[in-house]
């Protein structure tokens, strides 16, 4: 200390001096105390060190790229994080991989292989549809229909007409030959059948003594629009047929299936 010129120096005991470095200690322990009081409301508490800088609004805005990260739900849980919906958008299909919103990959996640004819991803689901990783929908043509046949109309029966007897004399007086024409016009044949011929006797003055019937099988089978013709030699009893008299076939009728 100076005074009146004379310079004079102050020596402090060893003891002076603790109880000095003592005070010190105890008034900055008691500024932090106040500042962390001060700092305990609902806000927050902070301590202001430095200098104070230049008032006003300060403009926070970024400076480089910002990637956008989602955050990891809760494992295990059932819920939803903000931002995403439960299921996918229509018409796409299900991937195993998903995508960040810079489009790499989530953390965890197995990204879809690449398709060798689109390069994109694809997804997983099944269907007539299949969704791509590029939101378009690629259609599974469906396979032609098997041609419906042509309904079959059954044949038609079996139609059989004849024509009339020609006759021929035969061996004996008794005996004739007859020649019948057959034809069938149906759409199936004839298997089976008979043809009854009806023979006259005849006196030598021209009268129709008696009438005799008797059959005979048809030719068969007689296929679909078939013609054909057979001969059949007609005999009767000799007793009915007397000296001067002599037969004729003049009629027939036919029954067929």
């Amino acid at each position: 200390m100076l005074r009146h010129g004379t310079l004079r120096t102050t020596t402090w005991s060893p003891g002076r001096r603790r109880a000095l470095a003592g005070a010190s200690a105890a008034v900055v322990c008691l500024g932090a105390t106040l500042g962390a009081c001060a700092g305990s409301g609902s806000g927050g508490g902070y301590v202001a060190v430095g200098g104070t800088g230049r008032s006003g609004p300060v403009d926070a805005s970024p400076t480089g790229s910002v990637t956008m990260v989602p955050l990891d739900g809760p494992k295990g849980g059932g819920t939803t994080p903000p931002g995403t919906t439960g299921s996918p958008p229509a018409g796409t299909g299900t991937g195993r991989g998903t995508a960040r919103a810079d489009g790499g990959p989530t953390p965890g996640s197995t990204p879809d292989p690449p398709s060798p004819t689109t390069g994109k991803s694809t997804g997983a689901g099944t269907g007539a549809s299949t969704g791509t990783g590029d939101g378009r929908t690629t259609h599974t043509p469906a396979p032609p229909a098997a041609p419906t046949p042509a309904p079959t109309t059954p044949p038609a029966p079996a139609a059989l007409s004849w024509g009339g007897p020609v006759t021929a004399a035969g061996d004996q007086r008794w005996c004739q030959k007859v020649t019948v024409d057959f034809r069938n016009s149906g759409g199936t044949a004839v298997r089976s059948g008979s043809v009854t011929f009806g023979t006259h006797v005849i006196g030598a003055l021209g009268i129709d003594w008696s009438t005799v019937r008797t059959s005979e099988a048809l030719p068969v089978p007689i296929g679909a629009g078939a013609r054909t013709d057979h001969t059949w030699t007609v005999c009767l009893d000799a007793w009915r047929v007397p000296l001067g008299m002599h037969v004729e076939t003049r009629d027939l009728s036919v029954q067929w299936k």
